[in-house]
C-alpha cells in the first residue's frame, strides 16, 4: 500500500514508466497479440521505491524514491538486510549474488538503504539485486555515498525530495575515430557495468517552488574532495542519453520549476 501510495505522489514518472500494452487501432490489430508480447516496461512497486527494469542489463533503468524528514528517522538496521535475487524477476534476467563474487565490483544501490530507516522492510528492500548495479568500489564508498548523504540533508531542509537514480551507457571515442558504446559485463549472467549513474533530485520547497539537480559521475574512482557541484550537469544530457524525460512530467505539475546547473548559486 505504501509503494502504491509512493506511485500516485510522485511529481514526475519518466516517461517509459508508463508504457502498458500498447493501443493497437485498426482492425485484424488484436491478432498481433494472439500470443503475447514479448516485453513491456518492467515496473516494480516497493515499500521504499518504485523501479522499472531492465532485463538486458539485469539492473533497473532508473529508480525513484521519496525522501523527507519523516523517512529519514528510524532505528531500522543495515546489518539485518542481505543482498538477494528478485524473484519477480525471470531467472534468464536475473543478477545473483555470484555474478558479484570476485568481479572487482560493489553491489551499488540505486535507492540507498540509509535513505529508509524509517522501515526495516523498506530498508531491506532496497538490497533486491534489481535497485543494484555493478559500482566501482572506491566510487561507492566515497564520492557517491556523499552525494547520497547530499540527498538526505536537502530532504530535512525541503518539502520533499523525490530522487530518481540510475545507470547511463555513455559513448567514447575509440583510437580509430569512431564512437563506440562499450562496456563490461560481469558473472555468468552477464551483468551490465554502467560506465556512468545519474541521480536526479527532485525538490519541492515548503514555498512551493519546484528545483531540479541532476548530476552524472563515472563508474570509476573519483575525488571525494572535487565538490559535488561539479557533477551537475544539465538535466537534458540525461534525458537524451538515458531515452527517459522528467521535465515535461514535471511542467504538468507547476511552472514554477527552478534547474540549478554548475555555476548556479545554491
Amino acid at each position: 500500500d505504501a509503494a502504491e501510495g509512493l506511485l500516485g505522489r510522485l511529481p514526475v514518472v519518466p516517461v517509459v514508466a508508463a508504457a502498458g500494452p500498447p493501443a493497437l487501432p485498426g482492425s485484424g490489430r488484436a491478432e498481433l497479440t494472439k500470443y503475447g508480447l514479448p516485453g513491456l516496461a518492467q515496473l516494480r512497486s516497493r515499500e521504499s521505491y518504485v523501479l522499472c527494469y531492465g532485463p538486458r542489463s539485469r539492473s533497473a533503468l532508473w529508480v525513484v524514491e521519496q525522501l523527507n524528514r519523516e523517512t529519514l528517522g528510524g532505528t531500522s538496521d543495515r546489518a539485518a538486510c542481505d543482498f538477494q535475487e528478485d524473484d519477480s524477476v525471470h531467472e534468464y534476467h536475473r543478477a545473483t549474488n555470484g555474478d558479484y563474487r570476485g568481479s572487482g565490483f560493489d553491489r551499488g544501490h540505486l535507492a540507498a538503504a540509509a535513505n529508509h530507516k524509517w522501515s526495516q522492510k523498506a530498508m531491506r528492500d532496497t538490497f533486491y539485486l534489481s535497485n543494484v548495479a555493478p559500482q566501482d568500489p572506491h566510487l561507492n564508498q566515497n564520492a557517491w555515498n556523499n552525494l547520497e548523504k547530499y540527498s538526505r540533508s536537502l530532504a530535512r531542509n525541503n518539502k520533499n525530495v523525490y530522487v530518481c537514480t540510475g545507470p547511463l551507457y555513455l559513448p567514447r571515442m575509440e583510437a580509430d575515430g569512431k564512437m563506440y558504446v562499450k562496456y563490461q559485463v560481469i558473472g555468468k549472467n552477464n551483468v551490465a557495468v554502467p560506465t556512468h549513474f545519474f541521480k536526479v533530485l527532485i525538490l519541492e520547497k515548503e514555498s512551493g517552488e519546484i528545483e531540479l539537480r541532476s548530476y552524472v559521475m563515472p563508474n570509476s574512482p573519483v575525488d571525494e574532495k572535487i565538490p559535488l557541484e561539479r557533477f551537475l550537469v544539465p538535466i537534458e544530457s540525461i534525458e537524451r542519453a538515458s531515452g527517459l524525460l522528467f521535465v515535461p512530467n514535471i511542467l504538468k505539475r507547476t511552472s514554477n520549476l527552478k534547474a540549478i546547473t554548475a555555476g548556479n548559486k545554491h
